[in-house]
Formats: C-alpha cells, structure tokens, sequence
C-alpha cells in the first residue's frame, strides 16, 4: 500500500530524483503506509521525508492497483492532490532521494523511461483531467478487538 502526492505550483510538478537500485528514478513524492497510520497522514509523512516540504491534502485523484514486472510486485497506491504550505530548510532528506524538483508534465514525458512507474504519469494525466474525490471518501476503522481469522 502506497501513497503518492500530486503538488502543481505554476505548472510544474514537485517530484524527486531517487536511488533505486542501481539506477535514479523520477516519482511523485510517495512511500509506504506504516503501521498505524491513516492514509492523509502517510502522504504528509511521506512528502515531508521525502522533499523537505509539508504538504496538506486537498483531494483523492484516484486508487491503482500495479501489477509490476517483477512477479512478487503488486502495488496499490493512493493518489492525493495538495498544495505544500511551508517548508523546512535544511531538513535531512530521505537517504535514496538524490534530488528534489520541479517538472512540467512535458518534462516528465520526456523522461519516461526514468520514471519509477507507469503510475507517475497516469496519477498526473487523471491530476491535470480534473479528477478528485473528497477525503471523506476514506475511512480508518479502528479494531476495538482482533480481527477474524
């Protein structure tokens, strides 16, 4: 379970370069949900570890299930559109990111086969189509007692 922050400021979009592997990818900021958390929460965590920015979500763009080439890789990611409202200069980045930047959507189509997945370019193509849904789409369910087996 993933999520991804789509944020637009004079149309370019905030995305960072990462070390994956032996190669640097381009991704929205974006990263894995971690125990305890809720979805708007993750992707402010994320954001923020990620480029230094704190990022407040406005909307959901959509949810899209990834199936990669790799056999034992399925993904679902989240998608939220945001606006950053401050940031922390100075801030320690996350360790794999190598660069935090500002691309046009031309820009990220140019640099397709650097982009970490075929979810970048669609989260922003459904971004710039117009999609969002409200947040109260999401709900957390707390357990008061285990789940079933």
């Amino acid at each position: 379970m993933t999520v991804a922050a789509v944020v637009e400021r004079e149309g370019r979009f905030l995305v960072v370069e990462e070390q994956v592997e032996d190669r640097v990818l381009i991704n929205q900021p974006a990263g894995h949900l971690e125990e305890g958390e809720d979805l708007p929460s993750a992707v402010r965590r994320e954001v923020l570890e990620e480029t230094g920015w704190r990022f407040e979500p406005a909307a959901l763009i959509g949810v899209y299930l990834y199936r990669s080439l790799h056999p034992a890789r399925t993904y679902l990611r989240v998608g939220f559109a945001g606006r950053v409202i401050g940031q922390e200069p100075g801030r320690p980045l996350a360790p794999e990111v190598v660069r935090v930047a500002w691309y046009t959507r031309a820009e990220l189509a140019a640099r397709e086969a650097e982009l970490r997945s075929p979810m970048v370019l669609r989260t922003l193509d459904d971004y710039l189509g117009g999609v969002r849904y409200p947040l109260e789409l999401l709900s957390t369910i707390r357990a008061s007692e285990p789940a079933y087996r």
